[in-house]
């Protein structure tokens, strides 16, 4: 523990005089975690693979509304960076601005004890985009069989909890190479994956697709029209045209594209280790492109699926998977695993060799972007360390890669838990249907902290660079930040008493539950600590009113 030398040796007001960490980042680097944060292919794909339950909604224009909508959570994101660009972002702003107690439990909950909870999801996509398809394509069914098994499901959280883990070891500047390798790499299978889908015709997509379920699957007859009929025994949508506009409809997207288009931002707590951080433009830019490039790749991927593979047979195809799981008495698909976009379009060249090849390529959509599952919340819990209400430890980093393995650790240990009970106990899976909630809820703290600092904090304001930023003599982040409060509140409502989104209160309250236990926790970790660091001779609450260095 740091001291300053008196009479008698008393601790300084943080850990040590400077965080440690070094900012190894170019904005391309943030540019590239905003990009991976929204992923089109691992996120977006499989959160827009719920849209058929509002089929009379406007997909496309939803996601352009939603970009619109995200555009003022970025804005506010970025004013707050550039005033104060600091590890941990949400915990550091929030304890700043609301309090240190108020900031601490929202930020603890959102960014640790929640992303734990999200281990067994990033598991899921890469059995359900990666080791199925892939397996199937190379004739490997028992490889397949063996991941939807129990055991297989906890194998597949091991893998992902090995591999983030390692490159989070690598330090900054290594997960910095492995972003950039998947990217590009990434990008040019996803020009072939459009280009495939471009050049072909539907009535060939409908030949590949009864060829391939025949040969892969073992499918008899016409296994496209199948597939719609399943879906409607399933009781899922009849043919839905993507000219189908219903305004309400389309507004009820919105909560579903969440699930992929919400985080642009996710980046924010690591701008303490970004260079340029106090430049408003560059943070803005880096999180802003990071959103619209990939809404102009969701739009392009959308049409090309209207126009290749049918709007109707999407619905259709998504709807009898995710029925013939949760509806009772639904039919199985001809197709038995989930139809990935990237394995369907691939069907259309007639080799498996190819089509393995590509759903590879396309596979490091998912590891550049695993690393988003810890590297976010090790910079929190550090924070948190650093200002002394967590334990010290928590804070350590290691020399040459400036690793906070301490926080690392406190990802790694409880996730391989949380992994076990979701494998071996799928009871016990309905506690994990809030995990995106809780995320935003501790956004929603975030974007009104922004809205109030210019009063509540007017000394960091009218040092930063935004205090300039005004429209009618309003600070810029506060309408930004009302305006995102009340998009945040707008999903959370929905979520919390819509039953299309399986998430309302009414139809499972454990999740809600659970995650009211944990905000309870992070009070009584609060509590805990603010009484310890007293007897200490530590004032937490005279540490939340002041900034540590870099």
């Amino acid at each position: 523990m740091a001291t300053t030398t008196t009479d008698t040796a008393r601790p300084t007001l943080f850990l040590r005089n400077a965080t440690g960490l070094v900012k190894a980042w170019s904005t391309f680097d943030a540019f590239l975690y905003a990009f991976w944060s929204v992923n089109l292919v691992t996120l977006g794909l499989y959160g827009m693979s719920f849209v058929y339950a509002i089929p009379d909604g406007q997909l496309l224009l939803a996601v352009l509304l939603t970009g619109v909508l995200v555009t003022f959570l970025v804005l506010t994101y970025a004013q707050l960076v550039s005033a104060m660009p600091r590890a941990g972002g949400d915990y550091a702003w929030q304890s700043r601005i609301l309090g240190g107690g108020v900031g601490f439990v929202l930020a603890i909950t959102g960014w640790w004890f929640t992303l734990w909870l999200w281990t067994p999801i990033y598991a899921n996509i890469l059995v359900v985009q990666f080791f199925a398809p892939l397996a199937y394509t190379l004739g490997a069914t028992g490889v397949a069989t063996f991941f939807s098994s129990k055991t297989g499901v906890f194998v597949s959280c091991l893998i992902v909890l090995a591999f983030v883990s390692w490159v989070i070891t690598l330090g900054m500047e290594g997960y910095a190479k492995i972003q950039r390798f998947c990217f590009w790499l990434g990008l040019a299978g996803l020009a072939a994956m459009l280009g495939i889908l471009l050049v072909s015709s539907h009535q060939a997509f409908v030949d590949a697709f009864n060829r391939e379920a025949a040969s892969l699957f073992g499918a008899s007859g016409n296994a496209y029209q199948a597939t719609i009929a399943a879906s409607t025994k399933g009781g899922g949508p009849t043919g839905v045209g993507f000219g189908a506009f219903g305004i309400t409809s389309t507004f009820l997207l919105l909560p579903f594209l969440a699930f992929y288009l919400l985080w642009p931002v996710w980046g924010a707590t690591l701008y303490g280790e970004v260079r340029g951080a106090k430049e408003y433009r560059k943070v803005f830019n880096a999180m802003f492109w990071g959103l619209w490039v990939t809404v102009a790749l969701v739009a392009v991927i959308i049409l090309l699926i209207v126009k290749t593979i049918g709007w109707d047979f999407y619905y259709a195809a998504n709807a009898s998977y995710w029925n013939s799981i949760f509806v009772a008495g639904s039919p199985a698909p001809p197709v038995g695993i989930w139809p990935y976009p990237v394995m369907l379009a691939g069907w259309l060249v007639n080799s498996h060799l190819f089509q393995a090849l590509l759903i590879v390529v396309m596979g490091l959509w998912f590891f550049g972007w695993a690393g988003t599952l810890f590297l976010s919340s090790t910079r929190v819990i550090f924070a948190a360390a650093f200002d002394r209400v967590l334990p010290e430890w928590a804070a350590n980093i290691s020399a040459k890669r400036r690793v906070p393995y301490g926080s690392l650790i406190l990802m790694i240990i409880p996730s391989l838990i949380v992994s076990a009970i979701w494998a071996y106990q799928p009871s016990f899976q309905g506690i994990f249907l809030w995990a995106t909630g809780v995320i935003a809820i501790t956004f929603l703290g975030t974007v009104v902290a922004a809205a109030i600092m210019p009063w509540r904090r007017k000394d960091i304001f009218e040092n930063s660079p935004i205090a300039r930023f005004r429209l009618a003599g309003i600070p810029v982040i506060t309408i930004t930040g009302v305006v995102s409060a009340i998009f945040i509140v707008f999903m959370l409502a929905e979520w919390s008493f819509n039953a299309v989104y399986g998430t309302a209160f009414s139809l499972n309250a454990s999740s809600p539950i659970y995650f009211a236990v944990t905000y309870l926790v992070a009070i009584a970790i609060y509590v805990a600590a603010r009484v310890i660091r007293k007897r200490q001779g530590i004032d937490l609450a005279r540490i939340h009113r002041e900034i540590p260095v870099e």
